[in-house]
């Protein structure tokens, strides 16, 4: 059994350890906040998802775990509704689920359609990220 001290200490160093910050959860898509977003700059992913959908299924998580890592946690997330929002979709141009689209400085980047390995993703968020300054 665990002394009652020690098992203060671990709460105590717990509490007291550094957070990491996830990033923010995916916000269903909102034209005015898109905009906003595409006026901002930054990396933004819109995802095309169907909740019947297994490939978007398996997407999700895989946002999720690659928007946790320090070089894809400012990117902003936009879900649409493959049943319910075509506007939206007219909007960004896609015409499936399990569509995800990249935007970085305003414009579209890359897009893909099914794709749900890990690595795949990651390259195609990656194409979103600022250029690496040139050495001096």
């Amino acid at each position: 059994m665990i002394a009652r001290r020690t098992c203060l200490a671990l709460i105590a160093a717990a509490l007291c350890a550094p957070s990491v910050a996830a990033a923010p959860a995916a916000t269903p898509f909102d034209e005015a906040a898109f905009s906003a977003a595409l006026a901002a700059g930054g990396p933004i992913i819109v995802h095309v998802s169907a909740p019947w959908c297994p490939i978007c299924r398996a997407q999700k998580p895989i946002l999720d775990r690659l928007r946790d890592q320090p070089q894809f946690r400012d990117f902003a997330l936009f879900q649409i509704d493959f049943d319910t929002d075509k506007a939206s979709m007219r909007r960004v141009g896609a015409r499936l689920q399990s569509t995800l689209i990249v935007y970085r400085g305003g414009r579209e980047i890359a897009h893909t359609v099914g794709d749900r390995e890990e690595g795949w993703i990651e390259d195609l968020l990656e194409k979103a990220l600022p250029a690496p300054a040139p050495p001096r």
